[in-house]
């Protein structure tokens, strides 16, 4: 072994995180070495606090520490206006853009038989109880172009149908198969911007 023990666990553990090597994680972990006794306590607090507090909104599902979520909780927000995503990480995607004025539903995953995923194992109920609440409401899409992606949104589509809800989905400038929190802040815009509405 070249490291000892304790430091070659720390290293084990940054490669947990995504898009983190041997080399970068070997990196931090000695970084993390240098850091003051005060940084590690707080470092190690606030990884222990936000896994402890951090939990899906009652309303959307995106990351909250409250009952709602600030973006539900904003009344200046148009809440006729329901940006469909996969998981909580485009919720910050979007953010980050800062022209999207509406509101978020996290579905928390994608139908896929093959996985052995159906729509009672995503959060599309309460995206139901959500819409049957409001007036004229637009739902957008803003999945993966993927075969669960498609399989989902065909779903959502299906549950509508014949009711007085829009659907739209964003446009097709997005790669095939792209990750939505991957996408860079130009990209997503226009393609919130261009968003098609579904046809019947």
């Amino acid at each position: 072994m070249i490291y000892p023990e304790l430091l070659q666990k720390l290293i084990d553990y940054y490669k947990k995180l995504p898009g983190i090597g041997e080399k970068s994680a070997e990196r931090m972990a000695l970084a993390t070495l240098d850091m003051s006794e005060k940084d590690i306590n707080d470092f190690s607090i606030n990884i222990t606090l936000a896994k402890e507090k951090l939990h899906p909104c009652s309303e959307c599902g995106h990351l909250t520490e409250n009952d709602i979520c600030s973006i539900c909780a904003n009344e200046n927000r148009n809440h006729n206006l329901i940006c469909v995503i996969e998981d909580y990480k485009s919720v910050f995607s979007f953010e980050k853009v800062g022209n999207f004025q509406g509101v978020y539903h996290v579905l928390n995953g994608l139908i896929s038989p093959m996985d052995g995923v159906g729509p009672e194992d995503i959060n599309i109920s309460n995206l139901v109880k959500r819409v049957e609440k409001l007036e004229n409401p637009e739902i957008i899409l803003a999945l993966k172009s993927s075969i669960e992606g498609e399989t989902t949104t065909l779903y959502i589509k299906k549950i509508f149908e014949n009711k007085k809800v829009t659907i739209s989905r964003l446009s097709y400038g997005i790669p095939i198969g792209a990750e939505i929190d991957y996408l860079d802040i130009i990209t997503l815009d226009k393609a919130l911007e261009d968003r098609k509405k579904i046809s019947d």
